[in-house]
């Protein structure tokens, strides 16, 4: 596992914090199902580089994004395509659409490398915004293994409620997705396209916020308490311009 260091931050931070950040480096610096552990890196590099765009600047103050071309400021690691995906997620997100999306599969890129992608940006967009409240530098990028894509998605996913295929819940358990969930909901069910990338996030919520099988149950806290937790949530939504 990464050896990843905290102890500059001037706060204690929890040990499974810590672990559940070196298990991300881990996965994302780890050939995918799709992307190899090159691409995955380079796909959190980009995601680094988008917020200092110039481009995605004028883009986000424009009437349209489509209206405004030109260039991303970025690694050239990727093709062109990928990158304007990577950016528009991480700097315009509210202003994504089904034609948008469309667009991206009729440039090439697949449904379950999108899919794929989007569970790699949210994760580091994750821990970078950790790094950042805690006034610390962003973490070193993992050093990307060797190795090819699995290329094993899930086989039960569907067309239903998304823009992309996903696992219904009563074929969760043949993914091994879902266990002890009942009644999933859409956003537990939005990376299960790519079953890796849905487990790894739901890794990463349990540190963060709570195990998915004890959401419901309001009594539940950490060092903060259920209330203070939403509140912090939904705040946090709504800068990000999250449509949920």
């Amino acid at each position: 596992m990464s050896e990843l260091d905290y102890s500059t931050a001037g706060v204690d931070v929890r040990d499974d914090l810590t672990e559940s950040h070196a298990r991300v480096w881990d996965h994302v610096g780890s050939p995918g199902t799709w992307w190899t552990g090159e691409e995955r890196v380079a796909i959190a590099s980009e995601t680094r580089n988008a917020p200092g765009c110039a481009l995605c600047r004028v883009r986000k103050a424009a009437l349209s994004p489509s209206a405004i071309g030109g260039e991303h400021e970025s690694d050239r690691k990727l093709a062109a395509n990928v990158v304007d995906v990577i950016h528009r997620v991480v700097t315009d997100p509210a202003r994504l659409s089904k034609p948008w999306f469309d667009s991206v599969l009729a440039d090439g890129l697949s449904e379950p490398e999108y899919v794929e992608l989007i569970g790699v940006v949210t994760l580091v967009v994750g821990v970078d915004y950790f790094a950042r409240a805690l006034g610390v530098p962003p973490l070193t990028l993992p050093e990307p293994l060797a190795g090819a894509p699995t290329r094993q998605g899930a086989n039960s996913a569907t067309h239903d409620a998304a823009w992309v295929p996903m696992v219904p819940q009563e074929a969760g358990a043949s993914e091994g997705l879902y266990e002890g969930i009942d009644g999933v909901a859409n956003v537990h069910r939005a990376l299960s396209l790519v079953p890796e990338q849905a487990r790894a996030l739901r890794r990463f919520q349990v540190a963060h916020y709570l195990p998915t099988e004890q959401v419901a149950d309001l009594s539940l806290h950490r060092d903060l308490d259920r209330a203070q937790m939403e509140l912090v949530a939904a705040r946090v939504s709504a800068l990000n311009e999250c449509f949920y």
